[in-house]
C-alpha cells in the first residue's frame, strides 16, 4: 500500500504540456499524461478517454468551455461543466461558473462553485444537498415533514 500512495503522487507532479500565461488557444484540446495551463483556453479541454491524465490549472489559467479528465488540480476558472472520473481538488482560488461531476472532491477554504455539485460511483449521480433539521424549529416553524 505504500508504493500505491507514491505512484499517485508521482503522476500528478509530471507535466508533459504547458500552456504559458500569454498563450492563448482558441479550440478544443485533446491531450494524455499532465497539462498545466497558465494561460487562455477558449474551447474544451479533454483527456484521452481510459488514461490517468492530470490537468493543473494555475490561479492565471483560465478555460471557457467543458473539462473532462480524470485528475484535475484547479486554482484558476472555469466557465463550463467540470467532470473528474477520478479525483478533483479545488484550490482557494479555484473558480467554476458551471457544474462539477465528481468521484473524489477535496475543496479548499475560498474555492466556489457556482452550479451544482454532482457525485458520481461509475453507475449513477446525485446532487449533493444540504437540508436543515426540520425536527429542532422553534419559532413557530411547522415540523411536519
Amino acid at each position: 500500500m505504500l508504493g500505491h500512495g507514491k505512484k499517485g503522487k508521482s503522476v500528478s507532479a509530471k507535466v508533459d504540456t504547458i500552456v504559458g500565461q500569454k498563450t492563448r488557444v482558441n479550440g478544443d484540446l485533446h491531450f494524455s499524461g499532465g497539462l498545466h495551463i497558465d494561460g487562455r483556453i477558449k474551447g474544451n479541454v479533454i483527456a484521452e478517454e481510459g488514461s490517468a491524465s492530470v490537468l493543473t490549472v494555475s490561479e492565471h489559467g483560465s478555460i471557457e468551455g467543458d473539462v473532462n479528465v480524470p485528475n484535475i488540480i484547479l486554482n484558476g476558472s472555469v466557465s463550463g461543466d467540470v467532470r473528474s472520473s477520478e479525483r478533483i481538488e479545488l484550490a482557494a482560488k479555484a473558480r467554476v461558473t458551471g457544474d462539477v461531476y465528481y468521484q473524489l472532491i477535496e475543496m479548499a477554504i475560498g474555492a466556489e462553485v457556482n452550479g451544482s455539485l454532482l457525485h458520481h460511483d461509475g453507475s449513477s449521480s446525485s446532487v449533493v444537498s444540504f437540508e436543515r433539521d426540520q425536527t429542532g424549529l422553534g419559532n413557530g416553524g411547522d415540523a411536519n415533514i
